[in-house]
This record gives structure tokens, sequence and C-alpha cells, in this order.
């Protein structure tokens, strides 16, 4: 789907809107058929994918980062700091992420900023208590206990310990973190509320293609929606496969 994203408007060059080609089927000229603006649709849903990656990338970058700073910080402080962490995680997952997504995008309409900040700062939590359980057996461990012992910083077992112990976890965290995303983009955008509709990402093209369908052109929500189907499965069997290799042995720690 990368490929797809960054190869196909590169080979198909610079598109013009070209009325008279105006929501063709299927096959002939357009292989995809054409949007409401003349535009190659396959080429357009291409383009509206990469928008779409890069926003999702960066929500999930961003949203593990908080995560795995507040879940590190919280084990690492232990005692009141955690319990009251905890508290803080629940109180964001109790929020309607789509709602709170809707009023902070529409703060800033038409802004990736925005958006990427509606996104991971709705989804962090996820992310902290994955790392939080980890961490909670790892820091029962021998060799955390022995380097506490022999007086190692907490910033110390922070680092050299907890980290390495939990990024097979933290990569997999992102990793399913990246259909979310996408998908929360797509809805935001076919609500109006996220990018502008000039811009081409599969929420926009989705939500052009509204009036379209009525008038008999089922291609031009077919193609972005199965898209974003496919992107959603491939980012699931990804996140599913590494999460089977980050697992350590049976029989085995981490080391």
């Amino acid at each position: 789907m990368v490929l797809v994203a960054v190869g196909w408007p590169l080979i198909a060059g610079e598109q013009t809107a070209d009325f008279a080609r105006s929501l063709q089927a299927p096959g002939g000229e357009s292989l995809l058929g054409t949007d409401h603006s003349g535009y190659d649709l396959g080429v357009r849903t291409a383009e509206g994918l990469r928008i779409s990656l890069l926003i999702a990338a960066a929500c999930a970058v961003l949203a593990t980062a908080l995560g795995l700073m507040i879940g590190i910080g919280s084990v690492t402080a232990g005692g009141w700091v955690d319990a009251i962490v905890m508290r803080v995680v629940d109180g964001v997952n109790a929020l309607p992420h789509l709602v709170v997504g809707v009023v902070i995008a529409a703060m800033w309409r038409g802004e990736p900023v925005a958006i990427i900040a509606s996104i991971a700062l709705t989804h962090w939590p996820a992310v902290a208590r994955v790392v939080r359980a980890e961490l909670l057996e790892v820091t029962s461990a021998g060799w955390v206990e022995a380097s506490r012992l022999a007086g190692a910083s907490r910033t110390f077992v922070a680092t050299r310990h907890l980290l390495p112990a939990v990024s097979g976890q933290v990569l997999v965290a992102m990793t399913v973190l990246l259909p979310h995303a996408v998908w929360h983009e797509t809805t935001l955008s076919f609500l109006g509320v996220g990018l502008s509709p000039d811009a081409a990402s599969l929420g926009t093209l989705l939500g052009q293609a509204r009036g379209d369908v009525l008038t008999g052109a089922w291609w031009t929500l077919v193609v972005p929606g199965v898209a974003l189907m496919v992107t959603a499965l491939a980012c699931a069997a990804a996140a599913s496969t590494l999460r089977r290799a980050t697992l350590p042995p049976a029989s085995g720690v981490w080391r």
C-alpha cells in the first residue's frame, strides 16, 4: 500500500481537472474510473492514501511516544504518582474519542496538526497501559533488583533495563495504532472537520462520493473504500506478525 501511495502518482504524472471526463466508469481511458472533476480515481485514491498514511504515522509515533514516557515514568516513580497517572489514564479512556477529536479538529479546521493532535491525545492511554503492565513484571526481575542494589539511579534503570524490555511491545502498539489513526482521520475528513476538500485524503474522497453515488457513480465510493479496508487489514496483519516476532521464548526471559 505504501508503494501504491508513493509510486502510482509518480508514474501517472501531474493530474488536471477535465470535466469532459467527469464520472467515467472504470475501464477505457481510466482503469478505476474518474471522479466528478475528471481526475483519474486510481491516482486520486493513491494520493489520498499517501496523505492518510503520513498523518496516521505521525499520530501513531506521537501517541506511542507519549504512552511510553508516561508508562515508564509511572512505574519508575511508583506509589501515589503511579496511582494518579492510572486515574488520569482511566479518565482519558472514559472520554468519547471521536467527539473529542471532532472538537479539537473543528477548532483548527483543515489543519493537519489539529488532526494529529486530536488523535494522538486520545490514543496514548492504550500504550501507557501496555507499557505499565509489562514493566510491573520486569521491575521484579533479578537483574533490575541487582542494579538498584548496586546503586543505579532511577534514570539508569529506566533507560538501560525498562526501555529495552518493552521496545518490542511498543513497536507492536505503534503498528496497531496505525489503522486506528487512518480510520479516525478518514472519519474526521468525512464529517467535514478534517482536511479541506481540496486535499486528497481517503476521508475527503469518501465525503465527496456521497453525492456522486446518488447519480450512479458507485466507483467513487468503492475505490477509496476498498483502499481504506485493505490498508487497515495490512496494518493488522503487520501488527500480528510483529507481536509473534517480539514475544520472548516460552522458556526464556528478557535479557
